[in-house]
């Protein structure tokens, strides 16, 4: 019941979780097709020496075009062929069990494991940005800096296969640019741009009231609190637009920040064509303060030009609170 290859296999699932070789299918996939193309191929071919040739040059050609390659996989194919009379005796059993099987519990401890870890496995790449206002424009994350086309010629100069998904290479060279542009004009905080007398709503106010505020202030966000103080949510004209009479159902996650974070790092979150303002809060998660479009734009406007900073990754933060 033991298959030598599920130890290669392990160190990709535990060691390297966001790689595309050590996700559930290529795992599961690659190490049972690679060896029923071993078994095939030691039934067919009496010569060892040219039958592992053949059971691995095989599987590779088999996982490629079942999109499952796994590199494990091609000492499965071997094994099949070299494995003895213990694997001769099990046929074409060997790639169900225990090869196919001791791969999905492989990846059933995986997945436990990464979990508990707080780690994403199985790992998906960041979705693309889209454009939310039903346009064909492209979205404003993407108008400057590199493109898709410069990711894929880039990779067709250099004639490389690297070990990462093409959408994780994307992500990782535009949060490459963020930080290279954070990094370059120094530090400006939340705290330096940040609107301190901030307009606030109760999470029990009436919609007449909440409305009302919206426009007596030429705001389009307006934070909600709750008995204590702390931060509700949000409200905009939008979620109010079809609000019974109370506010409360009409609340929305709210993006917070830290008044000692990156005021540059509000940058994707405040582009990404919901957002209009970002609440400053403290650990107690007491409303402290408001960067709104406005605030950022003016703040950028009096440093130097702005570069591939803009369309930076959105910071853990903000992707967990809206």
């Amino acid at each position: 019941m033991i298959v030598a290859p599920m130890g290669a296999s392990a160190v990709l699932v535990f060691a390297i979780p966001a790689s595309p070789l050590a996700q559930p299918w290529p795992v599961i996939g690659g190490n049972a097709i690679s060896a029923l193309v071993g078994v095939m191929v030691a039934k067919l071919v009496g010569e060892p020496l040219l039958a592992a040739a053949l059971a691995v040059s095989l599987a590779i050609a088999a996982m490629s075009f079942t999109r499952s390659l796994h590199p494990p996989g091609g000492a499965a194919a071997l094994t099949a062929v070299i494995g003895g009379q213990s694997v001769a005796s099990l046929g074409f059993l060997f790639p169900f069990a225990p090869v196919a099987l001791n791969a999905a519990v492989l990846v059933a401890m995986g997945i436990g494991f990464h979990n508990l870890a707080r780690r994403q496995y199985p790992h998906f790449a960041a979705p693309a940005p889209v454009n939310t206002h039903l346009t064909a424009d492209v979205p404003s994350q993407l108008r400057v800096g590199f493109r898709e086309a410069d990711v894929d010629a880039a990779l067709s100069t250099l004639g490389e296969t690297f070990d990462i998904d093409r959408g994780d290479l994307d992500r990782l060279l535009r949060e490459v640019a963020f930080q290279a542009g954070i990094r370059s004009r120094g530090p400006l905080l939340c705290s330096d741009v940040m609107s301190r007398d901030v307009v606030s709503v109760s999470k029990d106010a009436q919609t007449t009231e909440a409305r009302a505020l919206l426009l007596r202030h030429n705001i389009r966000t307006l934070p909600v609190v709750d008995e204590a103080g702390r931060l509700a949510g949000i409200v905009g004209l939008r979620d109010l637009a079809l609000a019974d009479l109370s506010i409360e159902r009409s609340i929305a996650p709210a993006a917070e920040a830290f008044p000692q974070d990156e005021a540059l790092a509000l940058l994707p979150v405040l582009t990404d064509g919901r957002t209009h303002a970002v609440v400053i809060v403290d650990a107690g998660r007491k409303v402290l303060g408001l960067v709104t479009q406005t605030d950022l734009l003016a703040a950028v406007a009096g440093m130097p030009a702005i570069t591939d900073a803009s369309v930076g990754a959105v910071p853990p933060r903000m992707a967990m609170n809206g």
